[in-house]
Protein backbone atom coordinates (compact mmCIF):
# COMPACT_ATOMS: atom_id res chain seq x y z
CA UNK A 1 0.00 0.00 0.00
CA UNK A 2 1.52 3.33 -1.12
CA UNK A 3 0.20 6.74 -0.40
CA UNK A 4 0.01 7.22 -4.17
CA UNK A 5 -3.67 5.38 -3.58
CA UNK A 6 -4.64 7.59 -0.79
CA UNK A 7 -3.56 10.38 -2.95
CA UNK A 8 -5.83 9.29 -5.51
CA UNK A 9 -8.62 9.28 -3.10
CA UNK A 10 -8.06 12.90 -1.33
CA UNK A 11 -7.94 14.29 -5.20
CA UNK A 12 -11.89 12.88 -5.47
CA UNK A 13 -12.77 14.90 -2.01
CA UNK A 14 -13.12 11.74 0.22
CA UNK A 15 -12.70 11.98 4.15
CA UNK A 16 -9.57 9.84 5.60
CA UNK A 17 -12.90 7.62 6.53
CA UNK A 18 -13.80 6.99 3.85
CA UNK A 19 -10.75 5.99 2.11
CA UNK A 20 -9.58 3.88 4.94
CA UNK A 21 -13.02 1.97 4.41
CA UNK A 22 -11.92 1.62 0.86
CA UNK A 23 -8.76 -0.22 1.58
CA UNK A 24 -9.67 -2.15 3.95
CA UNK A 25 -12.26 -3.40 1.74
CA UNK A 26 -9.68 -4.45 -1.09
CA UNK A 27 -6.62 -4.73 1.06
CA UNK A 28 -7.53 -6.00 3.57
CA UNK A 29 -5.11 -6.72 6.63
CA UNK A 30 -2.70 -4.91 4.43
CA UNK A 31 -4.23 -2.04 4.48
CA UNK A 32 -2.36 0.96 5.99
CA UNK A 33 -4.09 2.06 9.48
CA UNK A 34 -6.55 4.71 10.02
CA UNK A 35 -3.82 7.18 11.52
CA UNK A 36 -1.64 6.67 8.71
CA UNK A 37 -3.81 7.61 6.25
CA UNK A 38 -5.15 10.50 8.25
CA UNK A 39 -1.69 12.27 8.73
CA UNK A 40 -0.99 11.85 4.66
CA UNK A 41 -4.12 13.06 4.08
CA UNK A 42 -3.31 15.96 6.45
CA UNK A 43 -0.24 16.56 5.14
CA UNK A 44 -1.65 16.76 1.33
CA UNK A 45 -4.11 19.08 2.55
CA UNK A 46 -0.85 21.14 3.38
CA UNK A 47 0.25 21.09 0.16
CA UNK A 48 2.74 18.76 1.40
CA UNK A 49 3.73 15.61 -0.99
CA UNK A 50 7.15 14.85 0.32
CA UNK A 51 5.71 11.73 2.07
CA UNK A 52 5.75 9.81 -0.74
CA UNK A 53 9.33 9.93 -1.85
CA UNK A 54 11.48 11.98 0.43
CA UNK A 55 14.37 9.63 2.05
CA UNK A 56 14.63 8.89 5.79
CA UNK A 57 17.03 10.62 7.82
CA UNK A 58 19.15 8.66 9.93
CA UNK A 59 21.80 6.03 9.49
CA UNK A 60 20.82 2.73 7.07
CA UNK A 61 20.09 -0.35 8.07
CA UNK A 62 23.05 -1.57 5.63
CA UNK A 63 26.14 -1.31 8.21
CA UNK A 64 25.56 -5.50 8.43
CA UNK A 65 27.18 -6.13 5.36
CA UNK A 66 29.55 -8.54 4.64
CA UNK A 67 32.85 -6.47 4.81
CA UNK A 68 31.83 -5.50 8.02
CA UNK A 69 31.12 -8.77 9.21
CA UNK A 70 34.34 -10.09 8.22
CA UNK A 71 36.24 -6.93 9.82
CA UNK A 72 34.36 -8.00 13.16
CA UNK A 73 35.79 -11.32 12.98
CA UNK A 74 38.87 -10.19 12.27
CA UNK A 75 39.06 -8.10 15.11
CA UNK A 76 37.36 -11.12 17.24
CA UNK A 77 40.25 -13.30 15.64
CA UNK A 78 43.24 -11.19 16.72
CA UNK A 79 42.26 -11.23 20.55
CA UNK A 80 39.17 -13.19 21.30
CA UNK A 81 39.26 -10.87 24.70
CA UNK A 82 37.96 -7.63 23.30
CA UNK A 83 35.16 -6.97 24.21
CA UNK A 84 31.96 -5.94 22.31
CA UNK A 85 32.61 -1.87 22.78
CA UNK A 86 35.79 -2.21 21.91
CA UNK A 87 35.17 -3.91 19.03
CA UNK A 88 32.88 -1.24 18.07
CA UNK A 89 35.49 1.84 18.81
CA UNK A 90 37.81 0.47 16.32
CA UNK A 91 35.13 -0.02 13.61
CA UNK A 92 32.76 2.70 14.02
CA UNK A 93 29.80 0.98 14.07
CA UNK A 94 27.34 1.18 17.35
CA UNK A 95 27.64 -1.40 19.92
CA UNK A 96 24.30 -2.82 19.37
CA UNK A 97 25.08 -3.66 15.33
CA UNK A 98 28.72 -5.23 16.72
CA UNK A 99 26.30 -7.45 19.56
CA UNK A 100 23.92 -8.39 16.76
CA UNK A 101 26.72 -9.44 14.30
CA UNK A 102 28.65 -11.60 16.83
CA UNK A 103 25.52 -13.43 18.25
CA UNK A 104 23.69 -13.62 15.02
CA UNK A 105 26.33 -13.69 11.99
CA UNK A 106 29.16 -15.31 13.67
CA UNK A 107 27.24 -17.50 15.93
CA UNK A 108 29.53 -16.70 18.54
CA UNK A 109 29.08 -15.61 22.34
CA UNK A 110 31.52 -14.58 25.21
CA UNK A 111 33.07 -17.45 27.72
CA UNK A 112 35.54 -16.79 30.65
CA UNK A 113 36.40 -13.20 28.69
CA UNK A 114 36.85 -14.91 25.24
CA UNK A 115 33.96 -15.10 22.62
CA UNK A 116 33.97 -18.86 20.94
CA UNK A 117 31.45 -20.44 18.33
CA UNK A 118 28.08 -21.26 20.06
CA UNK A 119 28.62 -24.98 18.64
CA UNK A 120 31.05 -26.77 16.85
CA UNK A 121 29.92 -28.26 13.06
CA UNK A 122 31.32 -31.96 12.66
CA UNK A 123 34.55 -31.01 11.15
CA UNK A 124 35.24 -28.62 13.77
CA UNK A 125 34.73 -31.69 16.20
CA UNK A 126 37.23 -33.62 14.40
CA UNK A 127 39.64 -30.67 14.84
CA UNK A 128 39.56 -30.41 18.03
CA UNK A 129 39.45 -34.08 18.68
CA UNK A 130 42.73 -34.75 16.63
CA UNK A 131 44.22 -31.52 18.06
CA UNK A 132 43.75 -32.91 21.76
CA UNK A 133 45.09 -36.19 20.99
CA UNK A 134 48.44 -34.41 19.54
CA UNK A 135 49.00 -32.49 22.20
CA UNK A 136 48.31 -35.34 24.47
CA UNK A 137 50.52 -37.72 22.59
CA UNK A 138 53.65 -34.95 22.71
CA UNK A 139 53.13 -34.29 26.34
CA UNK A 140 52.95 -38.34 27.13
CA UNK A 141 54.81 -39.82 24.51
CA UNK A 142 54.28 -43.59 24.42
CA UNK A 143 51.99 -44.30 26.76
CA UNK A 144 48.80 -45.82 25.04
CA UNK A 145 45.69 -43.59 25.25
CA UNK A 146 42.17 -43.93 24.37
CA UNK A 147 41.28 -41.96 21.33
CA UNK A 148 38.59 -39.95 21.21
CA UNK A 149 37.09 -41.86 18.18
CA UNK A 150 37.33 -44.78 20.38
CA UNK A 151 33.59 -43.03 22.30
Amino acid sequence: MSCHQVYFFFLQGMAPKEIRAILTETLGEHASSYVTVKNWVFQFKRGDFSTCVAPRPGRPKTVTIPEIIDRTHGVILEDRRFSAKSIAEQLGVSRERVGSIIHEDLDMRKLSAKWIHKCLNAGQKRQRCYSSEQILHSFFGAIQLISCRDW
